[in-house]
């Protein structure tokens, strides 16, 4: 049975939301990279947090939020299409949610890592599909962008993704006192 979303998971799926919007609007979230491309995007990379820190339900709402501002936003025919630029961005937190699940109780770091990695080629993935399947692309091009730039893509989104769940998450840390807490006596 499906549990309902918590006040936190509705703050935190509109935070993260906010972040993929912002993103893609003042062109943050493109990173530039020696690819045919020109750029690794990490506009996903909130929809996956969402998904690893507050489950499925709050990745599927990040990536709908990102989704339908990719369209709202686009700039080429191939994310006009909502079949396109929507879509295949509900599923990126799911994933990212199911391998997380799936792994954490063998290590955190590896469970957070390999669900970025997936999360972003599920984005990259369901997107390349959904362009051949609706003939924005040929199934060589798709391929072509898919190594050429879904690699780089995974390798960053894993690097940002590590980086922000595990601060956020504070692993590793020895106690869950601060240091003022432990130094002040009251």
């Amino acid at each position: 049975m499906m549990r309902k979303l918590s006040v936190r998971d509705i703050v935190i799926a509109g935070v993260l939301g906010a972040v993929a919007i912002l993103l893609g609007v003042t062109r943050l979230g493109y990173i530039p990279v020696p690819t045919a491309a020109g750029n690794a995007t990490i506009m996903h990379i909130p929809a996956i947090i969402g998904g690893i820190m507050q489950g499925p339900v709050v990745g599927l709402i990040v990536g709908a939020i990102f989704g339908i501002s990719s369209f709202l936003n686009a700039t080429v025919p191939l994310f006009k299409d909502p079949l396109v630029a929507i879509l295949p961005r509900l599923f990126i937190g799911v994933a990212a949610w199911l391998v997380y699940a799936g792994l954490r109780r063998k290590s955190e770091y590896l469970a957070v890592a390999v669900a970025a990695f997936i999360g972003t080629l599920t984005n990259t993935v369901l997107v390349l599909i959904m362009a051949v399947l609706r003939n924005y692309l040929t199934p060589g091009v798709a391929w072509t962008v898919g190594i050429t730039n879904g690699i780089p893509e995974a390798i960053v989104g894993t690097i940002v993704t590590l980086a922000v769940v595990l601060a956020w998450k504070q692993i590793g840390r020895k106690s869950n006192k601060s240091k003022i807490s432990k130094d002040v006596d009251i």
